[in-house]
């Protein structure tokens, strides 16, 4: 294992995607992306083959960039996922790894006043730009959707709005079951407030203005108004927080609109689209600070009773935190490749 690179049996395509949903956003960020293509050994021996293709979105305050970011002892996913391929563990497959970088860090890859139109972005924009590049197989049969944290519940409801493009997916450690998950970090963020009048937006100037990730409030207040822009925006596109910056006290309209974007919820309004996936893998860790492993076991019991079979289904629990579970997605990668690839005929 190198320390500082490695080679590729396949390749990584890098291209700028001028997005016409992302001009003009709330926040003022590029409407041009990076977006990444991974594409398989053989690629380009076999003119006439078509792919399956993976997407993989990433978790809050994940950009495209990170996915070289090299820790000792261990190689970037984009590394470990070409060896998947390199070594036949699992049919070829394109990989696309999509930026949804925003200025509060993240957008939870849907459409909100307060960020922008990212679900819409990757749907309507992404999806169709990597079909008409490379040779995929249009159909969600043979299209799936992977990420962590924020990006393991992009990935949950993006394949229940759009059933049309994703019918498969994996979920590690992905944001669920909110009132574990997040009612607790509300708590925090309320002591945080108190230096800052109650006044998230004093919170948000003093951290623009110096080095950021610098005080303890940072992390807990970053994620609560970035969610908040993304789940409970006003019109105008202003953050609302789900609860009182004073008392802690939920504010129950705004907090039902986070609510309805939980995925073990979201279940049973989605589910004939969730009866049609054709595969899932859901992880989490049994030490998960934000209590994710509980959301990942609800969440599966939902789409069981929902009555997508259980021989669809990948369900594990690790002995994990919610950081440093990279070496899962490989696992998951090796495992969703295999369910969506096409036969010989759908290859064609």
């Amino acid at each position: 294992m190198l320390p500082w690179s490695a080679d590729f049996a396949g390749r990584i395509d890098e291209h700028v995607i001028e997005s016409a949903l992302l001009r003009g956003n709330p926040l003022g960020d590029p409407h041009e992306r990076p977006l990444w293509v991974y594409v398989p050994p053989g690629y380009d021996d076999e003119p006439e083959r078509r792919y399956a293709s993976i997407y993989v979105i990433q978790g809050y305050t994940g950009h495209v960039s990170m996915w070289r970011n090299r820790t000792a002892f261990r190689q970037p996913f984009i590394e470990t996922a070409d060896d998947v391929f390199a070594h036949g563990e699992a049919p070829p497959a394109i990989v696309v790894y999509v930026d949804a970088w925003t200025g509060y860090g993240g957008s939870q890859f849907v459409d909100s006043a307060g960020t922008g139109a990212y679900h819409s972005y990757l749907c309507d924009e992404i999806v169709p730009f990597i079909d008409s590049q490379y040779r995929t197989i249009v159909s969600p049969n043979h299209r799936a959707i992977s990420g962590k944290s924020s990006g393991g519940f992009g990935a949950m409801v993006t394949p229940m709005l759009r059933p049309d493009l994703f019918g498969a997916l994996s979920t590690h450690a992905g944001d669920s079951l909110y009132e574990f998950c997040y009612i607790p970090e509300f708590a925090k963020a309320v002591r945080f407030l108190r230096e800052y009048d109650g006044d998230i937006q004093q919170w948000w100037a003093d951290f623009r203005g110096r080095t950021s990730f610098t005080k303890e409030a940072d992390q807990t207040l970053l994620m609560t108004l970035g969610v908040a822009a993304c789940f409970s925006a006003a019109p105008d596109g202003t953050p609302l927080l789900p609860f009182d910056p004073t008392t802690g006290q939920l504010v129950s309209e705004v907090w039902q609109r986070w609510l309805d974007w939980d995925p073990v919820r979201m279940v049973e309004r989605y589910a004939d689209a969730v009866k049609s996936w054709r595969a899932v893998w859901i992880d989490g860790g049994t030490r998960d600070e934000w209590y994710l492993d509980i959301g990942a076991q609800a969440f599966q019991r939902e789409i069981t009773r929902a009555g997508l079979s259980e021989e669809r289904i990948h369900f594990e629990l690790f002995d994990a935190g919610h950081g440093g579970i990279d070496y899962r997605y490989p696992l998951a990668l090796r495992w969703l490749a295999q369910r969506i690839a096409p036969t010989d005929q759908s290859a064609r």
